[in-house]
């Protein structure tokens, strides 16, 4: 229903949050359009209103029998990540096509280099997340994507033991996003997690005396 109302939409019109700065420069052509306030919103059959990144309601722009949508208030309603890269001009919507390591910025506990932890299977993964520790425990760690990113691709392996409910939960909201367990002998699983509009995210798997969680920072992703 969503991907059905997305296209539907002519949303080209401003992206909220962005300041008038982002435009310096750019091709502008000066025209007459008009706030229209009386369009009102439904999103599977909810109404809804168009916000701006502050939150004050915004009304939609009609020139030329045609109504504009301010992308950044559409993108939140439909939760598709919406992105403005000021160098090229290019306003990005959904899934990016170049995967973000999770790496940069990463900090818990068991973050390591350490080449004696970061290698599984004969690979050297460089920078992971490795919890090794003894006794039943909740092996965690924080990511911030900052609402930027539509798609989270974290990979984990389990050794020794298997890694209980390992969960994926959005921390502002307690939402859990994902949740599994995984064995040792499923070797190391790319856990796919659908991130739009989410700021911050808790990760966390029950780990027992004798296993250990192998989370490879390089290869797992924002996308």
């Amino acid at each position: 229903m969503k991907k059905k109302l997305t296209a539907a939409l002519t949303v080209f019109a401003v992206l909220g949050g962005m300041g008038t700065g982002v435009y310096a420069g750019a091709n502008l052509q000066e025209i007459k359009a008009f706030l229209n306030p009386g369009i009102k919103f439904k999103v599977d059959g909810q109404p809804v209103q168009l916000k701006n990144s502050s939150g004050a309601v915004i009304a939609p722009i009609s020139y030329k029998d045609t109504t504009y949508l301010p992308v950044r208030s559409v993108s939140d309603l439909l939760g598709v990540t919406v992105k403005f890269d000021a160098a090229s001009n290019t306003i990005s919507l959904g899934e990016q096509t170049e995967g973000v390591s999770i790496a940069a910025g990463f900090d818990s506990s068991y973050h390591t280099k350490d080449p004696d932890k970061t290698v599984y299977k004969d690979k050297d993964y460089k920078d992971v997340h490795f919890d090794n520790g003894s006794g039943t425990r909740g092996s965690s760690f924080m990511l911030y994507p900052n609402k930027k990113y539509q798609k989270l691709y974290i990979q984990v392996a389990a050794i020794g033991t298997d890694i209980k409910d390992f969960t994926v939960q959005d921390s502002d909201t307690d939402t859990v996003l994902k949740k599994l367990n995984i064995t040792p002998e499923e070797g190391l699983v790319t856990v796919e997690v659908d991130i739009a509009g989410v700021s911050s995210i808790y990760v966390t798997g029950d780990v027992q005396d004798g296993s250990s969680m192998f989370v490879p920072l390089t290869t797992s992703y924002y996308k």
